[in-house]
C-alpha cells in the first residue's frame, strides 16, 4: 500500500501471503486506501510465485522478502525471479543464528558459520550478502550491493542482481573465511580466490593462505574459523549519497527523517575496504585498561601510521596495569609483555571527530517503545497468549533492573547483600 501510494511512476505491486486471514486483511487494506488498480493480493507460496514469474518470463522489478524469521527459503527463488539489475531487499529477523549462538543452523540456512564476536551484527549482514551471491551464482548471475543496515533486531540488505558469466568468475575472490582469536579477540580474513588482471582482463586463481598461525600472534590463543563471508564493501557510497541528497530536496517528508539522516551519514563515513571491526569496550577489557573516549582513540589512529595491534596504544602506559595480577596465560599479559614499536599521539586531529558527531545526528537507532523487540510467531487468529506476554515483560531487561528483594535467592551471596 505504501508503494502504491509513494512511489511516483509504479506500475502494479502483486502482495502475497500464504495465510487466507492474511490476504483478507490486505485486500481490506487496499479497499480503504484506494491503491485497488495498483495492488493485487494474492494468496500462495512465495517461493511458487517467483518461479512462475521466471517461467512466465515476467520478472519483478523489486523484490522485497520480509518474512517472519529467516529469508533462506525464499533466496533460491527471489535471485531468479528478479529482473536484470532489479532489486532485491531481504529482512533477516533470526539475529541469534547468525550472531554466532546457532553456528550449525547458520551454516545449513545461509551457507556459512558464525561466530560469536563483537563483529557479530556486521558479520550477519556479510553472511546474507555471501548466500546471495552464492544462490545467484547457480543462474550465472551476481550481487551488487547498495545498502545494508542493522537496526534494532533485523539486518536488511538492498541489491541489485545482474547477469554475467565474466563477473561471477570473480565472486571466489569477493568471500572469506574468518580467522577470529578466543583470546584478545583479533581477526583476519582469508579471501577464498584471487584476482589479478591480466591485459585488458582478469585471470582467477585460488588464494593462498592461511592468514595465521596454529595460534594468535599477539596473546597466543586459539583461532575459530567463521564464513564464508562477503568481504567487499557494503555499500554503495553514490547511493548513499543520493538517499541523503534526495532527504535534502524533501525535508519533512518521513517522520523518520533523523533518525535515517543519522544512520546514512554514519554508513557514508565508514571505511568501505575494512571488514568486521573492534569496540572500544573490548579492546580495554581485553588489556585490563581504563576505557578512553573514541574522539581520544581516533587521535591515536590518525597522526601516526600506527600498527594494527590496537592493544600497544599509549593509553595503557598513562594508566598502567598491574601486571602481578594478570595469570601468565591471559591474552592481556602476553600483549603487555611486549612493547610497543610505535607511539601514538594524542594531540587535537581536525578529522579525529567525525561530521555526523559533530552536527549531533541520531547516529544509532533507539527503541522507539517498552518491550521492543522480536515478537512471538504469529497464530492462526492473531493475538497473543496472556501467559507468553506476562512472561516476555518479565524477562524484559532483567539483566539492568534490580529487583526489590522478592525474586532474590534466599541465602547470602553478594546480589543478595546488595
Amino acid at each position: 500500500v505504501r508503494f502504491a501510494r509513494e512511489v511516483p511512476g509504479l506500475g502494479a505491486v502483486v502482495a502475497n501471503d500464504c495465510s487466507p486471514r492474511a490476504v483478507a486483511l490486505m485486500t481490506r487494506n487496499v479497499a480503504r486506501n484506494g491503491v485497488g488498480e495498483l495492488v493485487t493480493p494474492r494468496m500462495a507460496d512465495a517461493r511458487m510465485l517467483m518461479y512462475q514469474s521466471k517461467a512466465e518470463r515476467e520478472p519483478f522489478d523489486v523484490i522485497d522478502l520480509d518474512p517472519y524469521g529467516s529469508p533462506a527459503p525464499f533466496l533460491d527463488a527471489a535471485v531468479q525471479a528478479v529482473s536484470e539489475g532489479g532489486l532485491l531487499c531481504v529482512t533477516c529477523t533470526d539475529m541469534a543464528v547468525m550472531a554466532g549462538n546457532s553456528a550449525e543452523t547458520c551454516y545449513s540456512k545461509y551457507g556459512a558459520v558464525s561466530l560469536k564476536g563483537k563483529f557479530c551484527h556486521e558479520m550477519a549482514l556479510r553472511i546474507v550478502l555471501h548466500s546471495l551471491d552464492l544462490r545467484a551464482n547457480c543462474y550465472q548471475r551476481f550481487v551488487v550491493p547498495l545498502l545494508s543496515v542493522s537496526a534494532d533486531f533485523y539486518v536488511r540488505v538492498f541489491v541489485r542482481v545482474f547477469t554475467g558469466q565474466a563477473k561471477v568468475k570473480a565472486s571466489a575472490s569477493k568471500q572469506a573465511l574468518v580467522f577470529h582469536c578466543v583470546g584478545c579477540g583479533s581477526h583476519h580474513l582469508q579471501r577464498l580466490g584471487r584476482a589479478t588482471s591480466h591485459g585488458s582482463g582478469f585471470k582467477y586463481s585460488a588464494a593462498t593462505g592461511p592468514p595465521v598461525g596454529p595460534t594468535c600472534e599477539f596473546c597466543h590463543h586459539r583461532h575459530q574459523v567463521g564464513g564464508p563471508v562477503w568481504a567487499e564493501p557494503l555499500h554503495d557510497p553514490d547511493f548513499v549519497e543520493g538517499v541523503l541528497a534526495a532527504l535534502e530536496r524533501s525535508p519533512g517528508r518521513f517522520s523518520t527523517e533523523p533518525r535515517l539522516r543519522g544512520m546514512l551519514s554514519v554508513i557514508a563515513e565508514e571505511l568501505s575496504d575494512v571488514p568486521l571491526y573492534y569496540t572500544l569496550d573490548g579492546l580495554s577489557s581485553t588489556i585490563r585498561s581504563n576505557t578512553p573516549s573514541l574522539l581520544q582513540l581516533s587521535r591515536g589512529w590518525l597522526n601516526p601510521l600506527f600498527s594494527p595491534s590496537f592493544s600497544h596504544f599509549s593509553q595503557a602506559k598513562l594508566h598502567p596495569v598491574k601486571l602481578e595480577r594478570l595469570p601468565d596465560s591471559s591474552p592481556a599479559a602476553r600483549i603487555l609483555s611486549v612493547e610497543p614499536t610505535l607511539q601514538a599521539s594524542f594531540a587535537l586531529h581536525e578529522d579525529a571527530n567525525p561530521s555526523s558527531r559533530k552536527r549531533g545526528l541520531k547516529r544509532f537507532p533507539e527503541n522507539p517503545e517498552a518491550f521492543w523487540g522480536p515478537k512471538a510467531r504469529a497464530k492462526a487468529g492473531g493475538g497473543i497468549a496472556p501467559s507468553l506476554q506476562e512472561k516476555r515483560e518479565r524477562l524484559q531487561n532483567k539483566r539492568t533492573q534490580r529487583p526489590d528483594g522478592a525474586g532474590l535467592k534466599q541465602f547470602p551471596c553478594k546480589r543478595f547483600k546488595e
